[in-house]
């Protein structure tokens, strides 16, 4: 299924903050491939303020990338959507919500070059309303921050939960049960988060460890979130 394999493994990460430059790197290094979702409004022109701290109970302070800095950071990697301005979707008319989707696929369009195909929900939250605005508006899976601690291949992409959040207490363990596994059908193992947090933990070996062990096994393909979805 996964070009000729068995195994998927893909990571997502939201919010276009200048902690995911140190993240790509790791990936980078291990071969891994993953997506970022982005809420184009936050990125700005040099010269113009920049959003400088993601929320009040998170103790790093980080940035925005400028929106120059975007293609170069996140090459070789997919970048889908995250809503123009970050609201909670749930909350928003129809109309607004439609703006909040087609803005931001507009927006990543004209940075990248490339028309983004999925999405995260800001803070996880949707509604039948609001997965009845992606369909409309052409967005082809989207991510909850739902985990099950599974491998399964998800049946409603745009309800899409992940395999666990990267702070998981069962990661490693969830590795070695993924590594072992011998699968007559399809595994994923799709890992989601936010790069600031490795920062606010003072955690990376998490990441490191975690792709370390994963890495450069012949029967896992290594992609992102489209590429093992679509």
């Amino acid at each position: 299924m996964f070009n000729g394999k068995m195994k998927a493994l893909t990571f997502s990460y939201d919010d276009g903050i200048t902690t995911d430059g140190r993240l790509i790197d790791i990936l980078n290094r291990y071969g891994m491939r993953g997506t970022f979702n982005l809420n184009s409004a936050t990125h700005v022109e040099r010269g113009n303020p920049r959003m400088e701290r993601i929320a009040k109970d998170r103790k790093t302070q980080v940035a925005r990338y400028w929106r120059d800095e975007l293609a170069d950071v996140y090459k070789g990697h997919e970048i889908a959507v995250h809503a123009l301005t970050h609201p909670d979707l749930t909350k928003l008319s129809e109309e607004e919500c439609c703006h909040e989707i087609l803005a931001d696929v507009e927006n990543l369009t004209a940075y990248f070059g490339t028309k983004p195909v999925g999405m995260a929900y800001p803070y996880g939250t949707h509604n039948d309303a609001v997965v009845n605005v992606l369909r409309d508006c052409g967005i082809r899976y989207s991510r909850t921050t739902v985990s099950t601690r599974r491998f399964d291949i998800p049946c409603d992409l745009l309800r899409l939960p992940a395999t666990c959040h990267h702070n998981d207490a069962a990661l490693m363990e969830l590795a070695e049960q993924f590594v072992n596994a011998e699968p007559e059908t399809p595994m994923l193992f799709y890992v989601w988060g936010h790069s600031y947090e490795f920062a606010d933990r003072d955690n990376w070996d998490v990441i490191e460890r975690f792709c370390d062990y994963m890495a450069g096994r012949d029967d896992i393909f290594y992609g992102t979130n489209a590429e093992v979805l679509l």
